[in-house]
């Protein structure tokens, strides 16, 4: 819990995007980035998903933790468009480090101890804390902006991931029954277990129809998280001042600490609940996107938190329906069909500025929401039996 949480209390988070503003890119270029930043993620997704069935999953975290320090002081000492490519493709490796890793670690953890029912809880409080930092990061950039500028906020958020890294030797090894490097496996050297590994958790998904819908229903929802990147542009666009932004951005946040805080709650509805909830996540969505203001931002935090909690239980259905042992693979299965559908939602921003403001972009991104909303209640699996979801 604390290691999460920490890692995303980064206050550079309310505010980066309008330090590549005010360092001459428009949202064509910056939507360029992000496009960047989902490539080098879905490329070393798997693989490095592999190596976390393979090897120590705590010391990849504390690699994705290093790498993710390197990405902002990148940003700091070198504030230029292709700078901030190079922070945004070191941020992808970290990101691809992690993804799949921790959830593997604590669902084994959980596993162990016959608690495997307790996941989407257990996952809901580590979002909600997740979130709460990240909210209360968000509004210290206004603060750290007005003493310091991104310079304050910047290094502020160095020093915050370094301490995040710190806490990843406090997490618990995953017991030697299921940790990553004690497991049997063809072969006897580090390449053949990963190899095999690599090969389990793809051929899982290929072959397991359930595990597959699963995957496609939780990268989709995971992919429409990618709109708080435009956040802080909406913003602006509305008349808002740098300093105010992060105000209206943390709004949006609360949004998502409630659908964090309430996966627990939801862990055993069944998909027409969820498609019910994805499309009036959509709707508040676009409808808080074309309003603008506040009352436009607190629709936008509603709608963002309805996805988010969807996107949670969708998760946690998934982890229960898995068979295999390489959980670590086929969550990363999921994080590079989630990033190359967030290329997608870039590259469309990308190309649409050029005609469109941001208003019009976020609104036309939710459509497909409905789409995934009317096909939920087939592509979510039926939740496993077992002991309630709504306590950690």
């Amino acid at each position: 819990m604390a290691y999460a949480s920490v890692r995303e209390f980064v206050p550079f988070y309310g505010l980066y995007v309008l330090l590549f503003e005010d360092h001459g890119l428009g949202a064509g270029s910056i939507s360029s980035l992000f496009v960047l930043w989902s490539v080098v993620a879905f490329v070393s997704e798997v693989p490095s998903g592999a190596w976390a069935d393979t090897v120590s999953r705590r010391a990849l975290l504390a690699g994705s933790g290093v790498l993710l320090t390197a990405a902002f002081t990148m940003w700091l000492v070198w504030p230029t468009y292709w700078g901030f490519a190079a922070g945004f493709a070191l941020w992808g490796l970290s990101e691809s480090l992690k993804s799949g890793t921790f959830e593997a670690l604590v669902y084994d953890g959980l596993a162990a101890r016959a608690g495997e029912h307790r996941y989407a809880a257990v996952m809901g409080c580590a979002a909600a804390g997740e979130m709460v930092c990240v909210f209360a990061a968000t509004l210290s950039a206004a603060p750290l902006f007005g003493l310091g500028g991104y310079a304050l906020v910047g290094w502020t958020s160095v020093a915050i991931t370094v301490a995040g890294t710190l806490l990843v030797f406090t997490l618990p090894a995953a017991p030697k029954s299921t940790e990553a490097d004690e497991i049997d496996g063809p072969g006897d050297t580090l390449a053949a277990r990963y190899l095999a590994r690599l090969r389990d958790g793809t051929n899982e998904v290929r072959t397991d129809s359930a595990v597959r819908r699963a995957v496609v229903l939780t990268a989709a929802l995971l992919a429409c998280l990618a709109f708080d990147e435009y956040f802080g542009l909406l913003a602006r666009e509305d008349g808002a001042s740098t300093e105010f932004v992060p105000v209206l951005v943390a709004l949006t946040v609360v949004g998502q600490v409630v659908g964090a805080a309430t996966a627990g709650r939801g862990a055993q509805m069944r998909g027409r609940a969820m498609g019910v909830i994805v499309t009036i996540g959509a709707l508040a969505l676009a409808l808080g996107a074309l309003a603008g203001g506040v009352a436009g931002f607190v629709a936008i935090g509603l709608g963002y938190g309805a996805l988010h909690h969807t996107a949670i239980v969708a998760e946690a259905r998934l982890q229960e329906t898995m068979s295999g042992r390489a959980r670590a693979t086929v969550s990363s299965v999921v994080g590079v069909t989630s990033e190359m559908l967030s290329v997608a939602i870039f590259t469309g921003f990308a190309l649409g500025s050029v005609w469109l403001p941001v208003a019009i972009l976020v609104a036309a991104a939710t459509m497909p929401l409905f789409t995934l909303g009317a096909v939920a209640g087939r592509m979510l699996p039926s939740a496993a039996k077992g002991e309630p979801s709504g306590s950690p």
